[in-house]
């Protein structure tokens, strides 16, 4: 039995749906209704009002309803390719890997279409996946051919040992030419989809440098020293300058049109020789400023 303890007002579907979002409502509701979730011990409706401090205890929900493995034929860029890896240029709008949450293909239905050996240590519904990007940043991930190869580069990432640097068009002029953000993030308990800043949170790091000023906003590429969810997001917001495009963290004039964040350099060793691989991806075509954002322009950005 999984056991959460209540740190909002809500009502309980929405509890659990704001903590499991690779579920979809009706699948949680059916598993309030079958008896499976209990508030202080006691079985309750999905409109059950909670309070600060009570105590859910509810069964683990079943993945095998939730993730659709059907393979999903259509073109994506290979920047590199061997025995194995690959590293792919991943198109805005693509999930990293399936979820209950999710209605349209992801990479991983991508991958499965295209063929060949993946991974298979990270997981039944993430063959390959060794990190994520967000569904609507565009570039860069490393794909695992074999669990060899996984357990290699997982390691680099949680060691820092990869390098992954990012192109952002944010909202305003940023002040100064290279700096670094050093702030904690937590899940946001106001907004279970979001993250925030938060002393309680687990420390993130992000290196900044701007690299030009445009008419919609600024140019900056980030050096990402760790690696939480929406870290990047939530460190510019923090500053006072949000992605453009960001539904999730701009204001709703800033929210507007494609999000401007691109992974646009990936940086690791080759699990089994040892030797350096480095790719680069330009930004999509509408991406601003998209003619500053060259391989030099953040490749020595150390």
């Amino acid at each position: 039995m999984l056991r959460l303890t209540v740190d909002s007002l809500d009502r309980l579907d929405k509890f659990l749906a704001a903590r499991f979002p690779d579920h979809s409502r009706s699948k949680i509701a059916k598993h309030i209704e079958e008896g499976k979730v209990l508030v202080n011990g006691n079985g309750e409706k999905s409109s059950f009002k909670l309070r600060i401090g009570d105590v859910v205890e509810m069964e683990e929900l079943s993945e095998t309803e939730a993730h659709d493995l059907t393979p999903f034929a259509m073109e994506i860029e290979i920047v590199y390719e061997d025995d194995d890896m690959l590293i792919v240029n991943k198109p805005r709008g693509l999930a990293a890997h399936p979820a209950a949450s999710l209605r349209e293909p992801s990479l991983v239905n991508v991958l499965l279409a295209r063929g060949g050996e993946l991974s298979t240590i990270g997981g039944e519904f993430r063959p390959g996946i060794v990190h994520r990007l967000d569904k609507d940043t565009t570039g860069l991930m490393v794909v695992a051919k074999n669990d060899f190869a996984h357990a290699a580069l997982a390691a680099m990432i949680e060691k820092k040992e990869a390098h992954r640097r990012y192109f952002a068009v944010v909202a305003g002029e940023v002040d100064r030419d290279v700096f670094t953000v050093d702030a904690p993030i937590a899940r946001n308990p106001a907004n279970r989809q979001q993250m925030t800043v938060d002393v309680h949170g687990k420390r993130a790091v992000t290196h900044v440098k701007k690299v030009a000023r445009l008419v919609q906003g600024t140019l900056v590429a980030c050096r990402l020293e760790t690696g939480r969810t929406h870290q990047i997001r939530v460190h510019l917001r923090a500053l006072g300058h949000p992605v453009l495009g960001d539904s999730l963290y701009a204001p709703k004039e800033q929210s507007v049109g494609p999000m401007q964040l691109h992974a646009a350099y990936l940086a690791v060793v080759q699990p089994r020789t040892g030797e350096p691989v480095a790719a680069y991806a330009m930004p999509p075509e509408d991406f601003s400023g998209r003619e500053f954002a060259t391989r030099d322009a953040i490749e020595g950005f150390e």
